[in-house]
């Protein structure tokens, strides 16, 4: 899946296919795709991990570098323990504070899992197929909405129930998307809380 593909399977829910008199411009649906994505992207993010280095004396690290970050899930802290060694931490804007006792030496690593936001481009995604349909579906329904919201009142070739039938098609399916995204929220904390339960009690914050 890439950005072109994802365009056109939109364009598709919106039988919006006459490239010779498109209603939505190539611009405006990568805008609704891409708010799409990040919506998606917050219930459904993407997980990675990042190896940080230790400033002697100082329990704070720079989370600077994790890039379109979402949340920080865990922080392992010294390397190489079975069963690993998480530790609590809280986050404040882009710094990491550990919360441990003592301070770390200089140049010790501390490996943080954290999620970050999709990407859908001309190359390629970082969605999984199954998350595909759902950003479709979420970006066919914004720009619906949109145009539903421009045609109010002006002259359609369709008739004067055009806006209002792309409003309801609109309706109907942000609601399938809100709760899709609802439902994906609910199983990513589950899950965050079954992998990383020593990092999550009263001591641990979330971004």
């Amino acid at each position: 899946m890439d950005l072109p593909t994802m365009r056109t399977r939109v364009r598709r829910d919106l039988r919006d296919e006459d490239a010779a008199n498109y209603r939505w411009t190539d611009s405006e649906l990568d805008r609704h795709i891409a708010r799409a994505v990040q919506e998606v992207s917050l219930a459904a993010p993407l997980e990675a991990s990042a190896t940080l280095t230790t400033t002697a004396g100082s329990r704070d690290l720079s989370i600077t570098t994790l890039a379109s970050r979402v949340s920080v899930e865990a922080a392992e802290y010294p390397l190489g323990q079975y069963p690993r060694s998480l530790v609590p931490f809280t986050t404040w804007a882009d710094t990491l504070s550990l919360l441990i006792d003592g301070s770390p030496l200089g140049g010790e690593s501390v490996l943080v899992r954290y999620t970050k936001l999709h990407t859908l481009d001309g190359s390629g995604t970082t969605l999984p197929d199954r998350l595909h349909d759902l950003v479709a579906t979420g970006a066919a329904a914004y720009a619906a909405l949109e145009w539903a919201s421009y045609a109010t009142n002006r002259v359609n070739v369709g008739g004067t129930e055009t806006w209002r039938n792309y409003h309801t098609w609109a309706q109907e399916r942000m609601a399938a998307f809100a709760k899709a995204l609802a439902k994906l929220g609910r199983e990513r904390r589950l899950r965050s809380h079954r992998m990383y339960q020593s990092a999550v009690g009263a001591v641990a914050a979330r971004d």
